[in-house]
């Protein structure tokens, strides 16, 4: 055997025990010509190997020659430390080296391999098999698998199956962009990387397997972000004879089990908003409910308040919706900061032309941006509307409906972030429910499916899809936790003359239809059930429980924000001969 204990193992207990240790050379302290230690590292932890003079110059010779990251076998005597170290689970003992080997020498690594480590992003994605051994980052992938068990274990005494579903499928247009691939032995034909297994999924429940679930792999080919990869790692599960309720219940206990075995954290029962009030107090289907700071609308389309307008202020009269936050305390706001904010606004990515601001002092009085359009008595009816109580600032923006709102949310956001009111540590799950089935996209003068293609209905807006489908409400549900969307799902279409209403309504051809659905379509001829399902986003639910904004701190051999994986050097070019057998 090359070792008889992990590095993280021993403790006084084992004391007098010979032992035989093998791992990797964390440090190495040679002091003077008498005396080193060397602190050896594997998976499960560190332990400091002992050398002096008197028991062996030879091996004290040897250890004084070891660098970083080589590989050794150690055996001694377990002794205990005069010298303890609290840092470390095994800083009660020392190994006393009475046989050392190398088992294999490293150069020296580009970065130092520790908590805090000088490398960046790149080189550590570069030599990311040297970052994996960094304890960090090997503790994100222990909670990624602790979390995949805990999945499994509940999943299955719920009676769900695990079944795995293709990798290679056939493309479809809708939603993001596919990746495909040749098919060598089809000329001209290619197959597609699933964004989701969604149709095999429903065909289970067709085949009469009643749960499924499965920890699978999916891919689009679209712009990533901290939260997005090409690839990407979904919690994909599908139940017959449901109905939403079912569903949510099912999912909220898991995540109440996952949070109480991986973060021992308990939950009562999840909030529920809908998509129409997430949208009118937040501006953002996915809220973070951390913090309040919700939106009063001071003028807006069907809302009879109007405290704004008339006032010769011409940003306010012409705008559609005027809409505004109270951030609580924020009034100590010097006007640097607010020029920040300001300034946070009118980035191209959020695209708003500036705020207009209102100070609510100690006193009470009110000082605002515009003192030259609106008086005091003005100003109160804003206060009033805002509920804003002295040292408050409100925060108002101006424009059309909808992208007013879109800007607000980032700006309560940031200032949320600045005010310490999003703690990563702080968790607020909600559901949001009752989204728009369909939107309208104004550029190919068409509909879209919100979710997919087999969402069906509310049953109660069922009979609006003939004659006013802009209205319908899905019967759908996401789940949201600190603003950021973990998965969501729907009850499905099972019955084949809605499905084909649907088809209609998206712009499907029937050939269309036929071509890329129809094996579903025939499927739903042979006893369809009632059937829905949701996908959660694995790397997401690890990076939440992780506190951390990128999925990519969890994965372990993750794309960079090009999309390339820079340590096997991938995507790559194909050779003349791979290409001419593809005929490309």
């Amino acid at each position: 055997m090359y070792r008889s204990h992990t590095c993280g193992e021993l403790r006084v207990s084992h004391v007098g025990e010979t032992v035989t240790l093998a791992g990797w050379v964390a440090k190495s302290r040679v002091m003077g010509s008498s005396m080193a230690f060397v602190d050896i590292r594997d998976r499960y932890g560190i332990t400091q190997l002992a050398f002096n003079e008197a028991y062996s110059k030879e091996l004290l010779e040897k250890a004084s020659t070891l660098g970083r990251e080589f590989v050794i076998q150690a055996t001694g005597k377990v002794a205990e430390r005069s010298a303890k170290n609290g840092q470390l689970e095994t800083g009660d003992i020392e190994i006393v080296v009475e046989s050392l080997t190398i088992l294999n020498e490293s150069k020296t690594p580009p970065f130092t391999i520790e908590a805090e480590t000088d490398g960046g992003d790149d080189i550590r994605m570069q030599y990311r098999y040297l970052d994996l051994r960094r304890d960090v980052v090997r503790k994100n992938l222990e909670l990624r698998h602790n979390l995949a068990q805990s999945i499994r274990a509940y999943l299955s005494n719920q009676q769900f199956l695990e079944v795995e579903t293709p990798v290679l499928i056939k493309s479809t247009p809708e939603g993001a962009r596919d990746f495909v691939v040749p098919s060598r032995m089809n000329k001209g034909q290619w197959y597609a990387l699933p964004q989701s297994p969604q149709t095999f999924k429903q065909l289970l429940m067709v085949s009469g397997f009643d749960r499924y679930f499965q920890i699978v792999k999916c891919f689009r080919d679209e712009d990533l972000r901290a939260d997005r990869q090409p690839e990407f790692t979904q919690i994909d599960c599908e139940m017959s004879f449901v109905e939403r309720e079912d569903i949510i219940q099912t999912f909220e206990g898991m995540m109440k089990q996952l949070f109480a075995d991986v973060k021992g954290i308990t939950f009562g029962d999840f909030p529920r908003m809908s998509y129409a009030d997430a949208m009118k107090y937040y501006g953002s289907d996915k809220p973070d409910i951390r913090f309040g700071m919700p939106f009063v609308e001071l003028k807006a389309p069907g809302n009879s308040l109007d405290v704004v307008s008339g006032k010769d202020f011409v940003v306010f009269d012409n705008a559609e919706a005027v809409v505004g936050i109270c951030a609580t305390g924020a009034a100590v706001y010097t006007r640097k900061q607010i020029d920040a904010l300001i300034e946070y606004v009118k980035r191209p990515q959020i695209g708003a032309t500036g705020i207009i601001y209102c100070r609510v002092e100690a006193d009470g009085s009110l000082k605002s941006s515009v003192d030259k359009f609106y008086d005091a008595d003005a100003l109160l009816k804003w206060k009033e509307a805002m509920n804003a109580q002295p040292g408050d600032l409100m925060l108002i923006m101006a424009g059309g409906l909808d992208k007013t709102r879109k800007q607000l949310n980032e700006l309560r956001l940031f200032v949320g972030s600045d005010l310490g009111l999003r703690n990563p540590h702080d968790f607020k799950p909600l559901w949001v429910v009752d989204f728009p089935l369909l939107e309208w996209d104004e550029d190919h003068n068409r509909f879209h499916a919100m979710h997919h293609p087999f969402t069906s209905p509310l049953p109660e807006d069922r009979e609006l899809m003939t004659y006013d489908p802009g209205k319908v409400r899905a019967n759908a549900y996401d789940l949201v936790i600190n603003g950021v969307e973990i998965g969501g799902g729907s009850i499905r279409i099972f019955d084949k003359q809605l499905q084909s209403e649907m088809f209609d309504l998206l712009g499907f051809t029937k050939e269309d239809a036929q071509y890329q659905f129809g094996f579903l379509m025939n499927a739903f001829e042979y006893g369809a059930p009632p059937h829905g399902g949701l996908a959660l986003g694995f790397d997401r639910l690890c990076s939440m429980l992780g506190c951390s904004d990128s999925i990519r701190d969890f994965i372990a051999f993750p794309k960079n924000n090009s999309g390339r994986d820079v340590m096997i050097d991938a995507p790559s070019t194909l050779s003349a001969a791979q290409l001419k057998e593809l005929e490309l």
